[in-house]
């Protein structure tokens, strides 16, 4: 047999490990691979030299960014785009869209994907330039909001964060699928990863809806809505704020119609709302009414139109109690009497055969104060948005952001960042990106830059065996 030299050995080896992927190759995993990446990607040649979404797409970018803004939210029922600003180095020249609303820029992504159904994964990274946790509801643009534009915009072509395969996909398994990444506001990754309250209550009617409320600690009060799934599992739908207040309970009938109780902030007025749960899992709610004096109010319905309220007196042990009969928009109460009754069970409730239990628990590194929920077939998971998107973890970030993210991001001048993720499997981006010399051992997955086109950055993606 005859022997290569070593130095002929070394360069086969480098040379089978640099050569750009071919139809023929076995396809790589997906956080194995390298692809092209675009920073600011909506600026095109207005910041850098980019050209349009569709004209990068076309030359093999697969990582796209675009900024977001929730200002004007209210007025245009949709995010913007921009920098600093919505508008802010927006390139609309080249087939971009003549809009800022963030929904024709998914869509034109989405539309380019539809055209080419083998293109590698495309992922969409928005980058939240605003805090979403202060929007307070689905109508004003809360992160249940993002999630349902990404899936009316992607539909099928989406891949949840929440049905990424378990072990290592490959490339080719992911082809023709659209991933969208949350990256920004370290605040709104935060909640969209968990959410926390104090004094959480739940109800149950007996078709397997459920509306969970609390208190945020500092005088809010809060709500979500959710179904009880085949597998036991509750796929949380809307969540937001309607009041404000303290330790609240709350009653669900078969119709939809639901009572909550609750003391004012810092004082012990007890107030109820009705409100009607509708069937996106929006809640309507009417104005809040004070029926009496107390604290730790609990409340259920007794039969279809009445419920029975029982609280502490607000100077000593004795329960009193209220029987309550849904009068239009608000309770009329009668029978006011003390009783030897407990209060009842607010943190579990049940109906149609199930169980729901609230509670809040640490998860690993998420608060204390995290809203868990429990069920009679799974225990201990978090109350929160239906992961849609991943979350981007960047260096410098919580413990928390860490937990469970594939996604990875830091400057590409954070070279032992990305090396050391890359080498524990993560997805990494490394962002302006924007010299040769950037480059690490492994290089980063998606190595963002402004100069997609110059040669430089062809020939790296060529030797590092760009997928697209």
């Amino acid at each position: 047999m005859t022997r290569l030299p070593a130095l002929a050995v070394s360069a086969l080896v480098t040379a089978a490990v640099l050569a750009p992927a071919t139809a023929h190759a076995a396809s790589p995993p997906f956080t194995g691979a390298v692809f092209r990446a675009t920073h600011n990607s909506y600026s095109g040649n207005v910041d850098g030299a980019k050209n349009s979404l569709a004209h990068q797409l076309d030359h093999g970018v697969r990582f796209i960014e675009l900024d977001v803004h929730d200002n004007g939210y209210a007025t245009t029922h949709d995010y913007a785009v921009g920098h600093g600003s919505p508008g802010d180095l927006v390139d609309h020249s080249g087939g971009n869209p003549a809009s800022d609303n963030l929904r024709d820029w998914l869509t034109t992504v989405n539309t380019w994907s539809a055209q080419h159904p083998g293109a590698a994964p495309i992922v969409v990274m928005l980058d939240l330039k605003d805090d979403l946790t202060d929007n307070p509801s689905y109508a004003a643009g809360n992160l249940t909001a993002l999630n349902q534009e990404l899936e009316s915009v992607f539909g099928a072509r989406l891949l949840r964060a929440q049905d990424y395969p378990v072990g290592e996909p490959t490339v080719d398994a992911l082809r023709g699928r659209v991933l969208a990444l949350l990256s920004g506001d370290g605040t709104s990754r935060g909640e969209y990863k968990r959410d926390v309250g104090y004094h959480p209550a739940v109800a149950l009617d007996g078709r397997g809806r459920i509306v969970e409320v609390h208190d945020s600690g500092a005088g809010g009060l809060w709500y979500w809505t959710g179904t009880y799934g085949a597998d036991g599992r509750i796929t949380w739908l809307r969540h937001g704020k309607y009041d404000n207040g303290q330790t609240p309970a709350v009653a669900l009938n078969d119709d939809g119609d639901l009572v909550e109780v609750h003391q004012s902030p810092g004082a012990t007025t007890l107030w109820s709302h009705v409100g009607k749960l509708g069937a996106d899992g929006e809640i309507t709610w009417q104005a809040s009414h004070q029926y009496d004096n107390g604290v730790l109010p609990t409340v259920a319905f007794t039969d279809g139109t009445h419920v029975r309220e029982i609280h502490r007196s607000q100077s000593t042990s004795q329960n009193w109690t209220w029987n309550g009969t849904l009068a239009g928009t608000a309770v009329s109460w009668t029978g006011n009497a003390r009783t030897a009754d407990a209060r009842y069970a607010k943190e579990t409730a049940t109906g149609g055969g199930r169980r729901v239990t609230v509670w809040t628990g640490a998860d690993g590194p998420t608060p204390a104060q995290t809203l868990r929920a429990d069920t009679d077939r799974v225990t201990g998971d978090r109350i929160r948005y239906r992961q849609v998107a991943f979350d981007e973890f960047q260096q410098g970030d919580s413990a928390e952001l860490q937990q469970g993210a594939l996604f990875y991001g830091a400057p590409a001048t954070e070279s032992a960042f990305i090396t050391a993720a890359r080498r524990s499997g993560k997805l990494v981006r490394g962002w302006d990106f924007d010299s040769a010399g950037q480059a690490t051992t492994p290089l980063a997955n998606y190595p963002a830059t402004n100069h997609p086109y110059d040669a430089w950055y062809q020939n790296l993606l060529d030797q590092a065996g760009a997928v697209e």
